[in-house]
């Protein structure tokens, strides 16, 4: 599909706030054809004004090299990129093989402050909520009907923003509409303050967004309820106390709105037509042609193809960076080897493309060596090919280019909303109405009930292994992790954890990353998160 997002070349009356961080401050943007005082006198520009943010959460900056944010490596700064890495690569289901600076700490779980990648996201999660703000209290008040729905969407991003903020830093700065415009030193919040007001946002907005499917791309009422649900979802890490019954209310929200079903082929949420899937509920939008940049979709595929076993070409992406792949533990969480294989040492002497395995969501394929041993070796591990840059029934794309994906990259999908609702169940004590959700997954995912569990079968265990099947290289698995007590000091370990080839138990601490050093030292306000 030729997905293009509307470009913008305005200004807003844009915070230049003296941190958040001090070496990547925002960038005003170029002033030349509309100022913020007369935006409005310009057709369509609110909207265009308004598809800055949401591309906020993809691209680099306005268009080419440009970045919205200066620092020494621009691809650094790409929400989804640093996102992803921060989220994948600090757990059981990713490890990269290269040296660039941060990416080994994540890898082990032995980051500092200073990790380029942690302050690459930091950074662009305060930038998103300075543009929101500027949109937000230029549009704030307006009568037009679209403009409201426009100044809602606009506060459901920022909620967006402030979400990934107290998942992965708990305790930022923080700062609205109604802060002033000039040089400050924002005040610092903590988790459960941010937490409240996000929450508060979506329950305001939530009925001025419009309704489900209103509009490709655009943030809609379904898409509100997601994220209360995800909010409540991990309540209790977040705040203390959980929240199932809310988490229960709003999944329930988005699957009795009947706009949304399962797509027949699981695939299809991670292909080029994935704009189509029944099941998008929301959704970053790329396009080879006119959304490009090494982030997203074209960043994952590229990052975990090698011409030696999986060429990218087969994706859809003629390039090959041989830089991600999975580890045995996680891949005892996709599928049963030991069940299937007798034990894992034949697996590659009997199907490296693991095509015994019935589970359809499963694209990956065993490399050089089943153990990674040194962890610059990419041929060592399993690769990871769930996303493809070509069509679910395996045809090209008609805006095809030979460096960026054309497949959106998607935040929420129906299959989650299920299984939050089987978590909050779950952990409520209903697991005969659980397990009932969760082999709505299964069918999908075998073709037919013959994989379905039963109630006695339904563990925390059994819920947590499910979601890393369902949501595997989407930047679930840190959060799910966490939320389930196995990140950090728990039980479970893995190749590399803790910088020992083996896996070893880390510190609680690191349940949250550290506020960007660069962050501390420049704002008097801000106090590092414990450990740090």
């Amino acid at each position: 599909m030729n997905k293009k997002i509307l470009t913008l070349s305005v200004v807003f009356a844009t915070l230049m706030i003296m941190s958040c961080v001090k070496d990547l401050d925002v960038k005003p943007i170029d002033p030349n054809l509309v100022l913020s005082t007369n935006l409005k006198d310009r057709p369509g520009a609110m909207k265009q004004a308004l598809s800055k943010i949401y591309a906020g959460f993809l691209t680099r900056g306005q268009a080419g090299d440009d970045n919205d944010i200066n620092s020494q490596d621009a691809n650094f700064t790409c929400f989804i990129r640093a996102w992803w890495n921060v989220q994948e690569l600090t757990t059981d289901e990713v490890i990269c093989a290269w040296g660039d600076p941060g990416i080994p700490d994540l890898n082990t779980q032995t980051w500092t402050s200073n990790n380029p990648f942690l302050t690459g996201v930091y950074s662009r999660i305060i930038w998103l909520a300075v543009l929101s703000n500027d949109y937000i209290r230029l549009t704030t008040g307006d009568s037009d009907p679209d403009i409201i729905k426009y100044n809602a969407e606009a506060r459901f991003l920022r909620a967006l923003a402030y979400y990934y903020a107290i998942d992965l830093f708990g305790n930022p700065a923080f700062i609205t509409e109604a802060d002033k415009v000039g040089s400050f030193f924002p005040s610092q919040t903590d988790r459960k303050s941010l937490f409240a007001y996000v929450e508060k946002e979506l329950l305001d907005v939530q009925d001025k967004l419009g309704d489900p499917k209103f509009e490709l791309y655009r943030a809609d009422k379904a898409a509100a309820w997601m994220l209360l649900s995800k909010l409540y979802l991990n309540a209790e890490v977040y705040t203390g106390t959980a929240r199932w019954a809310d988490c229960k209310t709003y999944s329930d929200k988005v699957i009795n709105s009947g706009k949304y079903s399962l797509a027949t082929n699981y695939r299809q949420n991670f292909s080029s037509d994935n704009d189509i899937s029944p099941e998008m509920i929301f959704s970053l939008a790329a396009d080879g042609i006119n959304i490009q940049g090494p982030t997203g979709v074209s960043f994952i595929i590229h990052s975990s193809s090698n011409g030696t076993y999986i060429d990218a070409a087969t994706l859809g992406l003629p390039g090959n960076w041989g830089g991600n792949r999975t580890k045995k533990q996680f891949v005892n969480v996709l599928i049963d080897t030991l069940a299937i294989y007798g034990n894992a040492s034949v697996v590659s002497a009997k199907d490296t493309m693991f095509k015994q395995v019935k589970d359809k969501r499963i694209f990956i394929r065993l490399l050089d060596a089943w153990n990674i041993t040194n962890m610059p070796t990419y041929p060592q591990g399993i690769g990871v090919y769930k996303f493809t840059n070509k069509r679910s029934d395996g045809g090209a794309i008609v805006n095809y280019n030979s460096d960026f994906a054309s497949t959106d990259f998607p935040i929420f999908r129906l299959s989650e909303a299920y299984l939050m609702r089987a978590e909050a169940l779950l952990k409520s004590g209903d697991a005969a109405n659980a397990v009932t959700d969760i082999n709505v997954i299964r069918n999908r995912a075998f073709g037919n009930a013959t994989h379905n569990i039963s109630a006695s079968q339904l563990t925390n265990q059994y819920l947590l292994d499910e979601l890393g099947r369902e949501f595997y290289y989407e930047g679930h698995r840190r959060t799910d992790l966490i939320r389930f007590g196995q990140f950090s000091d728990g039980t479970y370990t893995w190749a590399w954890k803790g910088n020992v080839m083996g896996g070893a138990k880390t510190d609680k601490h690191l349940d949250l990353f550290p506020i960007p050093g660069d962050e501390v030292s420049a704002n008097p306000n801000i106090i590092q998160n414990p450990g740090y």
